[in-house]
């Protein structure tokens, strides 16, 4: 599992469907003709024209009943609602770590926060998406044979695949990611490359240095610097000298903290190597990301292909 814990233009592809509307398209399918042909407006909804009350006629089976009752229009608001905002926190949460922080993030073993934003909005969108699926599809034969069944379907079987590779990096990768930081040796003062101060992150018990004109500082339990992040915008175990422009202080304020030591210009010689666990967690984060953006495909095609 990538880390969770969901931008806009991916917000539609956990709605089940955004509007109002309780035709059946195979009518369309079937017919070859465009909404208007049977429905008064062309958008389709509404009443039926006289074309479209003989053909709802030769069918077996009538077309699912709309809500009608208050109860029914409550719930399936609350259930849009609740759809709607968890996909903005999730899918929202997957690409700020993807293509912002990099999975590289979590590679010292997920933070518990985003593991329980990623838990919660699954069992959340699974509860919504299955009532708001209830609502929208009358009969298995619609789930399989109209052109927003297939897509449905299509959409289900990816988010059951996010939630497989959830349960194999939380019971299986997870427990190891934490134990291989654990062995790391993280230095605590000295001359540091930046792959060695990257370790220094602040979380998890660890401490908080970030670099400044060659020089690393110790920021470790500054009130401004929880969990190695200063201001939600710049995180320890990074070289902060081109970004003091942003901060609204001097270097005054970062020449005053303590120094540990130099950042040095070159790597240390180090043989990296990527255990198996590692690389299962690296491959699932990047297709948790290609599966985002294959649901945002599945939206666009239900609205605008």
């Amino acid at each position: 599992m990538s880390v969770r814990a969901l931008g806009a233009v991916v917000l539609l592809s956990c709605l089940v469907s955004p509007f109002p509307v309780h035709a059946t398209e195979e009518y369309a399918l079937r017919t070859g003709k465009n909404c208007d042909a049977c429905h008064s407006d062309p958008a389709g909804g509404r009443g039926l024209t006289e074309e479209g009350v003989r053909f709802q006629q030769t069918l077996g089976e009538p077309p699912a009943p709309a809500p009608r009752t208050p109860i029914h229009r409550a719930v399936r608001f609350a259930a849009g609602f609740a759809h709607l905002f968890t996909a903005i926190l999730w899918f929202g949460t997957i690409l700020y770590v993807h293509l912002i922080l990099k999975p590289a993030y979590a590679a010292q073993g997920i933070p518990k926060g985003e593991l329980r934003l990623g838990l919660v909005s699954m069992a959340v969108m699974a509860v919504t998406g299955t009532v708001l699926t209830l609502f929208r599809i009358p009969s298995l034969d619609v789930l399989f044979h109209s052109r927003f069944g297939v897509l449905l379907t299509i959409k289900i079987g990816v988010f059951l695949v996010m939630v497989g590779t959830a349960i194999v990096v939380v019971v299986f990768i997870r427990p190891r990611l934490q134990s291989r930081a654990k062995q790391k040796s993280i230095p605590t003062k000295g001359d540091m490359a930046l792959e060695e101060l990257a370790a220094c992150d602040g979380r998890q018990g660890r401490p908080a240095y970030f670099a400044y004109e060659g020089k690393i500082y110790d920021v470790t339990g500054l009130g401004l610097w929880r969990d190695g992040v200063h201001y939600g915008r710049h995180r320890a175990g990074e070289d902060l000298s081109n970004v003091l422009w942003e901060a609204p202080h001097d270097e005054e304020v970062v020449l005053e903290c303590p120094v540990v030591g130099n950042l040095l210009a070159a790597p240390r010689e180090q043989v990296k190597v990527r255990l198996p666990h590692e690389k299962v967690f690296y491959t699932m984060a990047y297709m948790n990301l290609g599966l985002v953006v294959v649901v945002t495909l599945i939206v666009a095609l239900w609205h605008w292909g």
